[in-house]
């Protein structure tokens, strides 16, 4: 016999039951490795799926550029009589005639190879700028994954420093207890405590923020937790200067510049004669025999100088402005590898000291500041003070690795093309 249930069981039911689909649904949820959010970003980014579109529409676009012009259909009559006794009578003047004709026209060979050179190109420029785009995701998708990633380890500091600051409490609770201090030492863990609150707030913050721009690439992934640790990527400056040239922005005036050359032999083809084909069925009345025509024409291109010549100028004069643009994006990219690789070195010995010198050092001075408090010679805030130091310390090892590895990301994205879900 089932007893029945009151609504607040049936309540408490139901709310037991949506935690444990939240924790199941948690509990399957894929960790959010950095490989594994590069390839939602790859696969999701809108930007990625625009960009292979247009290289589609490109690719579609080449078959056509070297085909003959669609043939032209005419229907006419000729020579009908408009005045006399056989006005308007289209069987009756032996000139009238009802004509069908076809026409066919033939652009010289030159300048049909030139537009599919032509349109070649522009699929070589759709899939350079492809690659930028897909660069530049993979980029700011790892800068982002590298920010939440530090700032979550800062965030694993928070729960140390409050476990340590009990201790600290419960000791100067026990030194007043013993006659020792001041009462206004009391204070000062109190202090510290909020202190490390107001920490914890600027972090989640800006772990929210961190959130906030990874969900601009891989969507909603982007709040799972965080899996594994971010790729160490080989620094070399002679390598990424060799990968100079390779960079998807001087590939893409590279493209630019083929399609411009393209541009150029197809203004020249236009010197040369395109021709045309055309054939006439003209029939006349029944007492008439019926005819037909062939024509074949040609064009004339006379004023080049007016016409032609000025078109090919203006193609050389873009080419030799691309030449520049890419001459300028070389060094543009040199001078910001080389800042890059300044700020990479910077950071590199920056960390470097902190762990070996400045670290140990806000230690050393804690364990100093201690031993004086406890006995009795040095002053509480000199004991704070250092611990606080050492709280920066700590802060700022791993937020100059954070800012190693976003340089890190930077300079090998910017230079290798690196294919989502293999180790760079």
């Amino acid at each position: 016999m089932s007893l029945p249930i009151s609504p607040a069981g049936r309540f408490g039911r139901g709310a037991a039951l949506a935690l444990m689909a939240g924790f199941a649904g948690l509990a399957g949820a894929e960790p959010l490795s950095f490989l594994r959010a590069l390839d939602l970003a790859v696969g999701e980014t809108p930007a990625l799926r625009a960009d292979a579109a247009q290289l589609d529409a490109a690719r579609h676009a080449v078959l056509p550029a070297g085909q003959l012009p669609d043939p032209k259909l005419a229907l006419g009559l000729d020579n009908l009589p408009i005045n006399g006794p056989d006005r308007y009578r289209v069987s009756d003047d032996f000139m009238t005639m009802r004509r069908v004709g076809l026409r066919q026209e033939f652009p010289n060979r030159a300048k049909r190879q030139a537009r599919v050179a032509v349109a070649e190109g522009e699929v070589a420029v759709a899939a350079a700028q492809t690659a930028i785009t897909r660069q530049q995701v993979q980029q700011e998708t790892a800068l982002a994954w590298i920010a939440r990633h530090t700032v979550e380890q800062q965030l694993t500091r928070i729960d140390a420093l409050r476990a340590e600051n009990r201790l600290f409490d419960a000791a100067v609770r026990a030194r007043l207890s013993g006659g020792g201090g001041a009462a206004a030492d009391s204070v000062a863990p109190r202090q510290e405590a909020a202190a490390i609150d107001n920490l914890q707030d600027r972090l989640e913050a800006r772990r929210a923020q961190a959130i906030a721009q990874l969900a601009r690439w891989i969507g909603d992934a982007a709040r799972e937790s965080l899996a594994g640790t971010v790729p160490d990527w080989p620094i070399d400056r002679d390598a990424l200067l060799h990968r100079l040239h390779a960079h998807p922005d001087v590939a893409l005036l590279g493209a630019r510049e083929t399609v411009v050359q393209a541009a150029i032999a197809q203004a020249q083809a236009a010197k040369k004669s395109d021709w045309a084909l055309a054939l006439a069925y003209q029939q006349r009345g029944p007492q008439f025999s019926d005819m037909a025509m062939v024509e074949v024409s040609f064009d004339l291109p006379l004023f080049t100088a007016r016409r032609q010549d000025p078109t090919i100028a203006a193609r050389r004069a873009q080419r030799d402005a691309l030449d520049a643009q890419r001459e300028a994006t070389l060094r543009e990219h040199a001078a910001e590898l080389d800042a890059d690789l300044a700020e990479y070195r910077r950071l590199d010995k920056a960390l470097a000291r902190q762990n070996r010198v400045l670290l140990p050092l806000a230690a050393e001075k804690i364990a100093l500041a201690s031993a004086a408090w406890r006995g009795g010679r040095g002053s509480l805030a000199d004991l704070v003070a250092a611990r606080r130091e050492r709280i920066a310390a700590e802060l700022e090892v791993i937020a100059l690795e954070g800012k190693r590895q976003q340089v890190a990301a930077r300079l090998h994205y910017a230079y290798t093309d690196t294919v989502p879900g293999e180790l760079p």
